[in-house]
Formats: structure tokens, C-alpha cells, sequence
């Protein structure tokens, strides 16, 4: 990686010739997937990302000899845009599934010896496959339980194509549904708030519908559980530029685009500082609020829409013991104001005590506190949660804050997500707030970045790649 791209000098002009060009801007993980498919499909890429690496929200940072990711990222099984993309970036290997789903949920409103429980999975047909589990969960009474396998059933004939679910919010739809407030704390939301990155009462019923139908009532091996083992940088970041140099893109770092538009019928402009790049199409890949100050005049009916989209934060609490405090990988929590507990060690290098990150979805409350009240704040309550931190010497305690980590899952955010393509022809826009069907998740993002390729691809007449994962363009 010697030549002035890669080492975030500006890019050259694209070179005249025969070949079709495209102009991808943003290296996050839409961007990326964009400029792999078009690059796949024999066209000339150019990728520009602002910062000084690819990854977009999910990359990695370096703390003293530690490896810090900026925040906890899981997949599932049912993710199958994102494994696809870890298959293509060769790092499939990186970030291993669970063999079945096995999450354990500590209560710790109840006396120690009592407080665990698990959700996981059987080999059995769907709905099956969680029967065991929901009839065993500990932090249910028998009554919730046997409501909550009503409320699945009916959730599961909820057809996603209905817009009408995206004008109504989950957690009506629960109390509706027989859901009494401890089965939404206990169940609902222990998942959906860290999949929707909201609590059942802000999420639109179609958003929330989608996650569960698919993760949970699809396939029963569908909520498996995937992560990364290494630093989401080696992934998102190295690996990828990998891929992107082998497949011919040539990617530009710490090179902002400051604006695009057509310079006649047929080709655009994009600006960077001091320089102009012309190219056949433009994929934006960046969130809805760059995209708004960047689209041409007349690109969108409505492009006041994009800014209507909220933004929710997440917050990661990150922890080094000086000894081993956590037995499993992983852990949620009830009755604590923790809600995810990962073992970071391995993955961050740290090779004496133990590295654990809390993982903070929908955290209004906590997003701009300070370092000192958080760490009055969740080291007590990792005291309670995990009895073998209180004679544990706390080697290092600091935050990561995200605090637009994702489009907000707001009832009616539906009919503000656009689709890939725009009217304006030759310019697609790919994020995971655009029309994909999902919550912001990387799934999200890498299944709107092969929307954006495949309506580019086609403009251009090129033939779509055959190992390119099928995905229908939402509308």
C-alpha cells in the first residue's frame, strides 16, 4: 500500500477510456460493499473516505497497548448480507457464529444462586426451537410466559410489506398483546433495544416485527450469535482495504468530498479540495444528513426527509481488571442499569487481567455524562453483577461515545427512507438508513450498499457479479 491514494493523498483523475467509472463516497462498511460489487463487475472505483481509515462506526482505536473497538458489534446468523461480505473480505474466520444461541440474562433484583437464566435454542422446527427455553425462563412467571409464546404467534402474522405497522409503536402493540411491563423488560426489550437501539415504546412496529420475525420465528438457527474475535479494525479496516486493493479500487482516505454535481448530460463532478473527479456514477455512502448537504437540486421529491430521520446514541463503558472477573464471553443483565457485558481481552491483545466492555443501547441518559459519574455510576453495578470485581484493582476505566450511532427506529421513520436510487440520473444513495427493510445494523448497511451497486450496474449496462450476494432493492 505505497502508491499517493492509499497513503491519503488525493486521487488522481480517473483515466479516459472505454470502461465505465463510479465514485463511491464513505468507507463505512456500505461504501466498501458498494466499491467491492461495482469493482467485481469490471468497473473503475474510486472510494474517498474523510478519515484516516475505512469502517465508517464500527472500527478500532488504540489505548496504551490496548486494541479498543469503539463499541461492542454483534451479528446473527440471519445477517446474511454481513456474512457474505465477511466471506468476500476473507474474514469469515475472524468473527465465528455460536454453534446454537446461548445467552445467559442475570436478574439481579434476585438473591445470589437465583439470578440466572437463559435464552437459547433447541434443534427443533420453528417455533419449537425456543419452547424449552421460554417455558424454563426464570425471570417470567408461568402466566407472562405463556402470554409472551401468544404474543410471538401473533407477531409472526404480521405481514412486514404492511405500512400501516410502521405508523404504530412496539410497545403499544405489546400492552395490546397481553404484554405485562416485566415480560417487555425481562424479553422484549432485552433484545430489541440492542438490535433497534430503542425501547419497544420508540420503536415503529414494522421495524420491531422485522427483527423478531427474522431473528427469531425465520429459521431456528437464526438468532445464532456472531462476533468479532480480533479488533473490528483488522476487519473493517485492513482486511478490507485488502480486498478493495485486490479487486482494483482505488481508495483515498482523509479526503472529503465537498460537493458533487452532473456536468452535462451524462457524467459528474465530484470535488475534493483542490482537485475534481469525473466519473460515470456516484454512490453516496454516507449518513443522511451528509447526504442532504451533498445531493444535487432536484435528486429527491422531498430531501427535507433525510433530515427528519433522528439519531440515537450508544454508549460502551470499557473496564480492565487486573484479574479474570467473567467466566462466559458474554452477558445481559436485569435489574441494573447494565445491559450488555462482553470479555474483551483476547481480542484487544491485553495479556494480563481481564478487559470487559458494556455495551449501552439508547443511552440519552448517560451519552454526555461524565467519565466520573459513570464510573460512580456502572462500577458499582458491576460489583453487583459479577461478585469477583469487588477485591478486583480496576486498572483502567474510560468511555466511547457514539452518540448518532443510528438512525432512530421512530414510528413512521419508514416513509422517510429512501431507496437507492435517486432521480437524478447515475447517483444511488447506500447507508443502513436508507430503505433496506432493517434497523440500523450492519447488515443494513452492507445490504444497502449492494442496492446502490446493483441500480449502478444496471444504469451502466454492466452484468451484475455471479458470487454477488442476491438482496431486493427495498422501494
Amino acid at each position: 500500500m505505497t502508491d499517493g491514494a492509499r497513503s491519503g493523498q488525493m486521487p488522481v483523475d480517473l483515466p479516459p477510456g472505454q470502461g465505465r467509472s463510479a465514485v463511491v463516497v464513505g468507507g463505512g462498511l456500505a461504501g466498501i460493499t458498494a466499491a467491492l460489487a461495482l469493482a467485481d463487475a469490471g468497473v473503475r472505483v474510486t472510494l474517498l473516505e474523510g478519515r484516516p481509515r475505512l469502517g465508517g462506526l464500527a472500527f478500532s482505536f488504540r489505548r496504551g497497548e490496548l486494541t479498543v473497538d469503539n463499541g461492542q458489534h454483534v451479528y446473527l446468523r440471519c445477517c446474511t448480507a454481513y456474512r457474505w461480505f465477511l466471506d468476500r473480505i476473507d474474514g469469515a474466520a475472524l468473527a465465528p457464529l455460536q454453534d446454537r444461541l446461548d445467552v445467559p440474562v442475570l436478574d439481579l433484583a434476585k438473591p445470589e444462586g437465583r439470578r440466572l437464566g437463559r435464552l437459547r435454542r433447541d434443534p427443533l422446527p420453528v417455533p419449537l426451537h425456543l419452547g424449552r427455553s421460554l417455558a424454563t425462563y426464570p425471570h417470567l412467571s408461568l402466566a407472562e410466559r405463556a402470554r409472551v409464546g401468544r404474543a410471538a404467534l401473533a407477531l409472526k402474522g404480521l405481514d412486514l410489506a404492511d405500512p400501516a405497522l410502521d405508523t404504530q409503536d412496539f410497545g403499544s402493540w405489546l400492552t395490546a398483546h397481553g404484554q405485562s411491563p416485566r415480560a417487555v423488560e425481562a424479553l422484549w426489550d432485552l433484545v430489541g433495544v440492542a438490535t433497534l437501539n430503542a425501547v419497544a415504546d420508540d420503536s415503529s412496529l414494522g421495524l420491531a416485527a422485522m427483527v423478531f420475525k427474522t431473528g427469531l420465528l425465520s429459521d431456528p438457527g437464526a438468532a445464532d450469535i456472531g462476533w468479532p474475535r480480533v479488533p473490528l479494525g483488522d476487519l473493517h479496516d485492513r482486511l478490507a482495504r485488502k480486498a478493495l486493493d485486490s479487486a482494483g479500487v482505488r481508495t483515498a482516505l482523509r479526503t472529503r468530498v465537498t460537493s458533487i454535481s452532473r456536468y452535462d448530460n451524462r457524467r459528474w463532478s465530484v470535488q475534493v479540495p483542490g482537485q475534481t473527479i469525473e466519473t460515470d456514477a456516484v454512490v453516496l455512502a454516507v449518513p443522511q444528513r451528509e447526504t442532504h448537504d451533498l445531493l444535487p437540486a432536484g435528486a429527491l421529491d422531498a430531501p427535507e426527509r433525510l433530515l427528519r430521520i433522528g439519531t440515537a446514541p450508544i454508549l460502551n463503558v470499557h473496564v480492565v481488571y487486573d484479574r479474570k472477573v467473567l467466566n462466559t464471553p458474554f452477558l445481559t443483565a436485569l435489574g441494573t442499569p447494565v445491559q450488555w457485558v462482553f470479555d474483551r481481552t483476547e481480542a484487544s491483545g491485553l495479556t494480563d487481567g481481564q478487559y470487559l466492555a458494556l455495551s449501552q443501547s439508547a443511552a440519552h441518559d448517560d451519552i454526555d455524562a461524565p467519565v466520573a459519574a459513570l464510573r460512580e455510576r456502572y462500577l458499582p453495578e458491576l460489583e453487583r453483577l459479577l461478585p469477583r470485581t469487588r477485591g478486583a484493582e480496576v486498572k483502567d476505566f474510560f468511555v466511547t461515545r457514539e452518540r448518532t450511532a443510528t438512525f432512530a427506529p421512530a414510528p413512521g421513520v419508514g416513509r422517510l427512507r429512501p431507496g437507492a436510487r435517486t432521480k437524478a440520473p447515475g447517483l444511488y444513495l447506500a447507508g443502513a438508513w436508507t430503505a433496506t427493510g432493517w434497523p440500523a445494523t450492519m447488515e443494513s448497511a452492507v445490504r444497502s450498499g449492494i442496492s446502490a451497486a446493483d441500480a449502478a450496474l444496471r444504469a451502466l449496462g454492466r452484468p451484475r457479479p455471479r458470487h454477488l450476494f442476491d438482496v431486493e432493492e427495498a422501494a
